[in-house]
């Protein structure tokens, strides 16, 4: 029950830092940026070889296949829900969990057993709003950022990889992409991108923030880590996922 509450506790302070650090938080500002440059920037070569890749492979695969059931107009149903809807925001999440919750988790581990929290609030600085916050917005915002840069080469950008192997007007292609696309599919991809970056950001810190006092205990923190964000991601993306397809039939 005790490390429940606590994480329950440790959630409901992040989101009350968030308004302080918008407000006051000049002197974390540069944590931010570089969690956002770590997490999203660093990580945009990787998203875009990924989208361009499987983009690619599914107008090639798909319209020929599809063109033979005199049906060829699912690749567009197909290519929303592959990358807006279901792999785009689940996908950058594990990239991002790869990438930063394994560093977040380590960070705030080597932090609290070097005793530099401690120090942070001997001084009088909250850790929560200095450390945790710009950590937790900075992930959030660039896994949104990423889903919007995976959608964009995915749908975009593999259209013009695509016309080297099959020939589409590219007025048919947006244009029937845009009258499948719908607000529900937006809504529930910019839903599920915040979800994950909150639950990946929240998941590193709170591991990071579990640690005693022995050195060994950091790596462990970095692993459990990726494997309760990775769990509650999925977990998420059902839930999401399941609500989505049960508005669509009411």
């Amino acid at each position: 029950m005790k490390p429940s509450l606590y994480r329950l506790g440790l959630f409901v302070r992040l989101l009350k830092g968030v308004g302080s650090f918008i407000i006051r938080g000049k002197a974390a500002r540069r944590v931010l940026t570089m969690q956002i440059l770590f997490t999203f920037v660093e990580a945009l070569p990787v998203t875009a070889i990924l989208a361009l890749g499987i983009g690619t492979m599914v107008n090639i695969i798909g319209i020929p296949f599809l063109a033979s059931l005199s049906q060829e107009r699912l690749i567009y149903t197909l290519l929303i829900i592959i990358f807006t809807r279901e792999l785009g925001p689940l996908l950058m999440a594990f990239i991002v969990i790869a990438r930063s919750a394994t560093a977040i988790a380590t960070e705030m581990a080597g932090m609290v057993i070097s005793h530099e929290v401690e120090a942070y609030i001997s001084v009088g600085v909250d850790p929560i709003e200095h450390l945790a916050v710009p950590r937790f917005l900075g992930v959030t915002i660039s896994l949104f950022m990423l889903n919007v840069f995976f959608n964009l080469f995915g749908i975009v950008g593999s259209y013009g990889v695509a016309q080297f192997f099959t020939s589409l007007p590219a007025g048919d292609y947006f244009g029937s992409l845009l009258e499948i696309l719908s607000l529900s599919d937006l809504l529930f991809s910019i839903i599920k991108s915040i979800g994950f970056g909150m639950i990946i950001s929240f998941v590193a810190i709170s591991r990071g923030f579990d640690v005693g006092i022995a050195r060994t205990e950091v790596p462990v923190a970095g692993l459990k880590s990726v494997g309760a964000a990775v769990g509650w991601c999925v977990f998420l993306n059902i839930l999401l996922s399941a609500m989505y397809y049960m508005l669509l039939i009411i």
